[in-house]
């Protein structure tokens, strides 16, 4: 069996210790499909695994990174045969079976989903689990019967990954945009995305009413706490709110005001272990419902020892749009 290059999440006393390591393939955890890993991602969870800010890692050591794309190298599973390209999202891996920051990975080829026709590597992992997750947010509003003629949509956290890839494709669709960013200074680039309106942040971070002035139709929301308590009492009679994230908080302050007196409706978005009809519906999606010129403009490459430095940088707001991460 042969070392590959990979970043180890190890316990320490004080916690946990990282570095980029010589990993023997033979330590790989079960799996019916080897895949040589090309891109990954760097995502606000990997931020949290790789900084140790939060118990993200279940097990250790880990190799971290919860999204990879690359290409099959060995396979006992019915789907997968050597030369395949594929991408894996979520399903624990990064958290509790060794992920996607070394060259090599093995997984179950249930998880896996074909990279789209026409769709390179390095544009599937600037796509990447926040827009992935993005798509999935504009499904269920879809489904919920949100049209462009119901009203703007706000986007919050608009941008990090998860808002940037929302704006663009709301905007695709024909939405008007509304988005909420802590980063005014970004107005050029979110306005270059679809964005017609930027609302600070300030205006819906503080503590709010049960109910406020209807706003927008609807909303995609990866901040929660207090964001998503203002977010619900501006959204218009019979709107819904796509949750995704908790950018701001784990906390919900908000009352019932919105749900009885509205008709609002809060739908939840899961990344991870989302049914694979559904994310193959997603990808699919993103393979023509994303301009692929907005997401290079939202895209940054960094090598694999970059990771290092992109994990707290994402935590602390200083990321914007994507980052690919070049593994081989």
């Amino acid at each position: 069996m042969a070392k590959f290059k990979a970043i180890l999440i190890e316990k320490a006393d004080a916690g946990q210790k990282v570095g980029l390591v010589d990993f023997d393939e033979a330590q790989l955890m079960e799996g019916d499909v080897t895949v040589r890993v090309e891109w990954s991602t760097v995502n606000y969870k990997d931020g949290l695994a790789v900084s140790g800010k939060a118990p993200v890692v279940r097990r250790f050591p880990m190799i971290p990174g919860i999204d990879f794309v690359g290409m099959v190298e060995n396979s006992t599973h019915p789907e997968w045969k050597p030369g395949d390209r594929v991408i894996l999202n979520g399903w624990g891996v990064g958290e509790n079976h060794l992920g996607a920051y070394g060259e090599k990975a093995r997984v179950s080829g249930d998880w896996l989903v074909p990279v789209p026709p026409g769709m390179t590597g390095r544009e599937a992992m600037a796509i990447g689990t926040a827009g992935y997750t993005a798509m999935l947010a504009v499904m269920a509003l879809e489904r919920h019967g949100m049209t462009p003629d119901r009203g703007p949509v706000l986007v919050t956290g608009a941008a990090g990954g998860v808002g940037s890839v929302a704006i663009a494709l709301l905007s695709k669709l024909g939405f008007k945009v509304l988005a909420s960013t802590g980063r005014v200074q970004e107005e050029p680039y979110l306005r270059g995305l679809g964005a017609s309106e930027i609302i600070d942040r300030k205006e819906l971070s503080a503590p709010g009413k049960p109910l406020a002035k209807e706003r927008w139709a609807a909303a995609i929301d990866s901040v929660g706490a207090s964001t998503l308590a203002n977010v619900l009492a501006g959204t218009r009679y019979g709107g819904a709110v796509a949750a995704c994230g908790l950018a701001g908080g784990m906390d919900l302050p908000t009352t019932v005001a919105p749900f009885i007196l509205r008709a609002v409706s809060l739908l939840g978005i899961d990344s991870v272990m989302c049914p694979l009809a559904v994310r193959r519906e997603a990808w699919k999606r993103l393979s023509t419902d994303l301009e692929r010129g907005k997401l290079q403009t939202m895209t940054n490459e960094i090598q694999l020892p970059g990771v290092l430095v992109a994990a707290p940088a994402i935590l602390d707001g200083r990321i914007r749009g994507r980052i690919v991460v070049k593994i081989q």
